[in-house]
């Protein structure tokens, strides 16, 4: 994640913070791979971007609920030493309960402290005596009395090593996802299409907001042109009112006014404005599909949208828990086609069913999907995400099962890089899309960071050069380009540099929207005061590099970066206090 400089002077920081506890090298380093027994053997080893992981499920599950390692010594050491483990608990609400046991001894019993959503190192004093010359046992077990296999109560073991209380385990110092290299000079990018390919692969090539305003919009339509996308979409949640989502209501003539701007820049600049409701979501009202005065009061936005000339309409219905009824979907969908149809014979459609992801394998997705099948109107368009809502691979294989099963045209809805308004970032290239998904799909659009819509273009531009050019796409060269192509000087573009490395993106961790790469990394270190200063000044010098080099731009940028600041310095104190002053 590092640059080669950064990155060297972290190692050296490191490396002289192990030097001075005296730990340069671990006693013993052991993977999840080397603990006998457990449940890996049975579900595979391979978890959230770590490989040879092992875990124990709930005693009820036998020979599952333990594991064991055996190691050698030549002597026993003959200073303090402790067990640092790199492990994660379930993603139930209650911490699971662990028994972490040296030669019969117990170093920790109870709730485990480990998150749910990162990989963590945490260290454990070993007590005098208990190591010993010869052959040595560390044992892992899971205390809770039920729970099925596969499912919490589990906990998982990635490494862990005997050695000093300060030493800092290589791999929380090397982790580094993606390393950046500026190119020499400035290609196209999108990059020119490949001899033989006059047209671009996805017909549709664009994006959403996420809950922006319209400032936020007006800001990225002429990005969006430069790099050559066609298309943008309104967030629902854009569409909201103060008080909350009143669907039935007209808009705020305020509102209507600033997005009657937001139509007329896309259509100046080629862009496809693609207006988007969602009635059902979070509304204490959902939309009735079988009644006509509801129909109606949905349609009055619609018709707004097509006196304005927009040609593109979408009704998402994701992520609900009320009117989850396939047939009644598509006959509401189908009426409010019928009626932008009468009025416009361009008008397309762009439904995103409740059901929106994966290959409809299970029954409840299967009925569903097949419901849609025969009721939808031909010729809609339908959202997918991919194999799952957020995934780290979309192959074409995945794109077409899903096609086979809805039986109409898709438009591949990426969530990425979205953060869900979390306080982190996800700025590395996209990458694990197929490139020849654009066989089974005919467009492309991502959910972008927010409020981040400024740094959501560093990705974004890896995206245009993907969707318009996927035979010749390389994330490496792109997101290099993206770069090039957002910083106007040398002090910029090694800055942005350093940002994508501290934020590669969930992608490539393999991680959910909330990932934090930055907050993960301090707090695998964080039992070490040393390491975890220097994971803090890290990060502090590329974020007052970003204030220098862009005094005017990247503000919602620079406000994560400090958010994320002020939690390590307030974990850091809370973990490291000052002595308390002399009486």
């Amino acid at each position: 994640m590092a640059s080669p400089l950064s990155r060297a002077l972290l190692t050296c920081l490191l490396a002289m913070c192990a030097a001075l506890s005296g730990e340069e090298k671990p006693l013993v380093r052991l993977r999840g791979s080397d603990f006998a027994g457990g449940a890996a053997g049975r579900f595979g080893g391979t978890f959230y971007g770590v490989s040879g992981v092992n875990y124990v499920y709930a005693e009820s599950n036998g020979p599952l609920a333990s594991m064991r390692a055996t190691f050698q010594l030549d002597a026993a050491p003959g200073k303090p030493a402790f067990l640092h483990l790199r492990a994660r608990d379930d993603d139930a609400a209650a911490a699971c309960p662990i028994e972490i046991a040296l030669n019969g001894k117990p170093l920790a019993r109870g709730p485990s402290e480990f998150p749910s959503d990162a990989w963590q190192w945490a260290a454990y004093p070993i007590p005098a005596g208990a190591l010993k010359a010869g052959p040595n046992e560390l044992a892992v077990f899971n205390h809770a009395p039920k729970g099925a296999a596969g499912m919490p109560p589990w906990f998982m073991v990635a490494e862990c090593c005997i050695a000093g209380e300060d030493y800092v385990p290589a791999a929380a110092a090397s982790e580094d996802l993606l390393t950046v290299t500026l190119p020499i000079e400035k290609r196209p990018l999108p990059e020119d299409l490949p001899p033989g390919h006059t047209e671009p692969a996805f017909k549709v090539r664009g994006m959403k907001g996420w809950n922006w305003i319209p400032e936020q919009y007006l800001a990225e339509i002429p990005v969006l042109a430069a790099c050559k996308m066609n298309f943008l979409m309104n967030c629902y949640l854009s569409m909201f009112t103060p008080g909350g989502n009143r669907w039935w209501e007209p808009l705020p003539d305020a509102k209507k006014k600033a997005y009657e701007e937001v139509v007329r820049a896309c259509q100046k600049h080629g862009i496809e404005f693609c207006f988007a409701t969602n009635p059902n979501l979070s509304s204490s009202r959902p939309l009735d599909y079988q009644s006509a005065k509801d129909l109606d009061a949905l349609w009055a936005h619609y018709e707004w949208m097509a006196g304005l000339g927009v040609n593109w309409f979408s009704i998402c219905l994701d992520d609900i828990s009320k009117g989850i009824d396939a047939a009644g979907q598509a006959k509401a969908v189908n009426e409010i086609l019928r009626r932008l149809r009468a009025r416009n014979p361009k008008a397309q459609m762009v439904f995103c069913p409740t059901y929106y992801w994966g290959t409809g394998d299970d029954r409840a997705a299967r009925a569903y999907l097949e419901t849609l099948a025969s009721d939808l109107h031909e010729d809609v368009y339908v959202f997918w995400t991919g194999p799952g809502v957020v995934t780290p691979a979309i192959t074409r294989a995945a794109a077409q099962a899903y096609r086979d099963r809805v039986k109409h045209r898709l438009i591949v809805w990426d969530n990425y890089p979205v953060n869900d308004a979390q306080p982190t970032l996800h700025l590395g290239p996209v990458s694990g899309r197929d490139p020849d998904l654009f066989e089974a799909a005919d467009g492309y659009m991502a959910n972008p960071l927010c409020p981040q819509n400024e740094a959501n273009r560093i990705p974004l531009l890896t995206i245009a050069d993907y969707a318009y050019n996927p035979w010749g796409y390389d994330p490496a060269r792109s997101i290099g380009q993206a770069i090039a192509h957002l910083a106007e000087t040398s002090e910029q573009r090694a800055v942005l540099k350093d940002l994508v490395e501290l934020y590669p993106g969930m992608l490539l961790a393999k991680q959910g929207t909330g990932w934090n790469p930055v907050l993960s990394r301090f707090r695998e270190v964080a039992h070490s005061q040393q390491a975890a200063d220097a994971c803090l000044q890290r990060v502090q010098g590329v974020a007052d590099r970003m204030g220098k080099a862009f005094p005017d731009r990247f503000k919602a940028a620079q406000r994560t970066l400090a958010a994320n600041l002020a939690t390590m310095r307030a974990e850091l104190a809370r973990k490291h206090p000052p002595p308390s002053p002399a009486p």
